[in-house]
């Protein structure tokens, strides 16, 4: 009963994120890079492109999530082999939410007041979309366009950032939709908006990770490892060290400090030891106890 419930309560949540991340997409889509000819990445963005060439050649407006969703289908037929019917059917769940919130939030009457500023909207529209898309891979979920493609390159490649993936799928879809609206300047305002876009994923899917490492050289090693683990449950490791110059044996003190206790770190390494020597670095994620499980 148990099992079931955690798994109607995972299956919950899954829905949950696919709907709020898909309307997320489609203001970020609506409001800023459809009215401006951005083509920001993806599907999405080669069906902005798309829906352009179609109303200029044969004056027949189809939305974006038509086009989109018209895409793909073959890319979910594809992954059915990679992923599994489980994860399909959330991908085929997404691309029906994703399509038809596009078109939904385009029904909103005065939504978009037009502006000239495109690197706003390039920017705005690719954070929108970079939210909704870190949203769903940290739920292992795809739209079912590029970024599944980006699913299967960091399933190859675990050690590069899946931003970074998806930026580089992209830049096809913004060779295309240069052609297409025959403006340099679509290149460079989706470059804009794909870098952002890429940035947003990352931070999204590493940023309740994200951490700062300290090491610590001090002669007071006792009383700030005693002070680090009951004042403020940190874990420390003690690292033996011998000082270069003076060729004393030392004792480095190595933590880590989500952001909020960074400032609570230096202000006891100031009390025990203003003397210290202290090295801090960014650790973009950290697995273990006390953060995301392995």
């Amino acid at each position: 009963m148990s099992e079931l419930q955690n798994t109607t309560k995972s299956l919950l949540k899954d829905i949950v994120f696919i709907i709020v991340s898909c309307f997320i997409m489609a203001f970020g889509m609506v409001i800023f890079t459809i009215p401006n000819n951005i083509a920001p990445g993806g599907l999405s963005g080669l069906a902005t492109a798309l829906s352009y060439l179609i109303e200029e050649l044969a004056g027949i407006h189809i939305g974006v999530g038509y086009i989109t969703f018209a895409f793909q289908i073959p890319i979910i037929l594809i992954a059915a082999k990679l992923f599994g019917v489980k994860t399909i059917a959330k991908t085929l769940f997404t691309a029906v939410m994703y399509s038809g919130s596009i078109e939904l939030v385009g029904l909103i009457p005065n939504l978009y007041t037009h502006t000239d500023n495109q690197l706003l909207a390039a920017v705005m529209g690719g954070a929108m979309i970079g939210i909704g898309v870190g949203m769903l891979f940290m739920r292992d979920i795809a739209t079912g366009g590029t970024d599944m493609v980006s699913l299967i390159l960091k399933s190859r490649f675990p050690q590069l950032p899946a931003g970074t993936l998806m930026t580089c799928v992209d830049a096809c879809i913004v060779l295309i939709a240069v052609i297409i609206f025959r403006n340099i300047e679509v290149a460079l305002y989706s470059g804009i908006s794909i870098f952002v876009m890429g940035k947003v994923i990352d931070a999204v899917m590493q940023g309740a990770d994200h951490a700062k490492v300290f090491m610590i050289v001090t002669g007071e090693a006792d009383t700030m490892l005693s002070k680090l683990e009951n004042e403020l449950s940190r874990g420390v490791t003690e690292i033996p060290a011998k000082g270069g110059y003076s060729r004393q044996e030392k004792r480095m003190l190595l933590t880590v400090a989500r952001r909020n206790d960074i400032a609570k770190i230096m202000r006891l390494i100031k009390s025990v030891d203003p003397q210290s020597f202290v090295i801090t670095y960014n650790a973009a994620e950290v697995l273990g106890r006390g953060f995301k499980k392995i």
